[in-house]
């Protein structure tokens, strides 16, 4: 699984290092989610998936 957070559209907020804090660490300049690495390990999916379905703002797209 790989996945991507569209800087555009991410407004900030904390949610996805909250949810997946493994797979997702924010960013010290802007505040916004980004991804820890491109590939996530198959033990935060769950978590990735559960982050990708709570964003407001559909800003993370797994591919």
């Amino acid at each position: 699984m790989k996945v991507r957070v569209d800087s555009e559209r991410c407004q900030g907020h904390t949610l996805c290092a909250m949810i997946a804090p493994k797979a997702f660490q924010l960013s010290e300049i802007d505040g916004h989610s980004t991804p820890v690495s491109e590939d996530v390990p198959a033990d935060q999916e769950d978590a990735v998936r559960e982050a990708v379905h709570s964003c407001p703002e559909q800003a993370i797209s797994i591919y």
